[in-house]
């Protein structure tokens, strides 16, 4: 069985390079955590086909894979529920004994205990065994985005007997599938340990095949890595080369501030400051912008006055590195 993770970077290709590796030859199960990126995934499955979907291919969100894959089939009967409901879990149910822990007062499963009731019920190898039986190869896009009980859960499927691929960029980490306590809490604190994890279930892990970016100049890249400390290099040439600029001149921020073809990224509350404001890390799996203006907030903005952006909180860090590398033009800074 070939078992690798692909740890890429922002605009590398992710999704291209999955969609390259598929076949008519074999049976696929495809799964991601986003709406969007699902979408994405469609888009160019659908697109390589002419249009036709094939039915060797099964693409789907996380949370559908837990309730429609492995919910339903196995406990269904047992344990009756409408859906997965994202709300957070009420303190009045504290015992894992009572089934309120694991859902609402609706009958709906709260999302970041699915995976783990799953496993209290013991049928991992079933599942295990249904994906054996339907597929050859096991998916996984966005890797990175599975965290909490969700990793340990992920932990105990690596050992299914088919091929299995996960791709994704440990940096660009800003959603969670699941937090709950303490479980796994410091998974994303070192990209070594966390590579270590997939290597103890026997994957291979490739930091090189998917380092370089299409999207972003190397301009771009070059401040990323002497910036944020991390590794990203650009697949553009010279000749076609951008900037990336703090705006000090209240001209020149006027005149970026009402240009409409300019996305304003913020670090949170985007949405307060009218259409084309969106915040850092909401907008990871978005391809379509040329150039990008990055509202730095007080934190952030006195790390760029000290040159000290790598030392920011590692989930702040991650999602200023999804607002930059959504440019394929300019960046620029400006003081929120």
């Amino acid at each position: 069985m070939d078992k690798r993770v692909i740890f890429a970077v922002a605009g590398s290709g992710k999704t291209t390079h999955i969609v390259d590796s598929l076949s008519k030859e074999k049976r696929s199960l495809i799964v991601t955590y986003t709406v969007v990126n699902k979408e994405n995934l469609r888009k160019k499955i659908e697109k390589k086909y002419n249009g036709v979907w094939p039915d060797n291919i099964t693409l789907m969100t996380y949370f559908s894979f837990l309730f429609r894959f492995c919910y339903k089939p196995f406990m269904a009967d047992l344990i009756p529920a409408r859906g997965v409901v994202f709300d957070k879990n009420p303190d009045r149910y504290a015992k894992k004994d009572n089934i309120r822990y694991y859902m609402s007062d609706g009958g709906y499963f709260y999302s970041n205990r699915l995976s783990m009731i799953l496993q209290k019920n013991s049928v991992m190898d079933e599942i295990k065994n249904r994906i054996t039986k339907y597929f050859d190869e096991f998916i996984i896009d966005e890797v990175q985005d599975i965290a909490g009980r969700d990793f340990t859960f992920l932990e105990k499927l690596m050992d299914t007997d088919v091929n299995q691929l996960f791709v994704g960029d440990f940096y660009q980490h800003t959603y969670d599938t699941s937090r709950d306590g303490n479980v796994n809490k410091t998974l994303f604190n070192n990209r070594l340990e966390y590579e270590q994890r997939f290597i103890n279930k026997g994957f291979l892990c490739d930091s090189t095949s998917l380092v370089n970016s299409w999207r972003c100049s190397k301009t771009i890249c070059q401040f990323i890595v002497d910036n944020l400390g991390i590794e990203i290099y650009s697949n553009r040439s010279k000749d076609d080369d951008t900037e990336i600029k703090y705006i000090n001149d209240s001209r020149e921020r006027d005149m970026i501030l009402l240009d409409s073809d300019i996305v304003k990224l913020h670090y949170s509350k985007g949405t307060l400051y009218g259409l084309g404001h969106y915040n850092w890390g909401e907008m990871k799996g978005e391809d379509k912008y040329n150039d990008v203006c990055v509202f730095l907030n007080k934190t952030t903005a006195k790390a760029y006055d000290s040159g000290k952006l790598q030392y920011l909180a590692p989930s702040t860090r991650n999602k200023l590195y999804v607002a930059i590398t959504r440019a394929h033009g300019n960046v620029y800074f400006v003081k929120e």
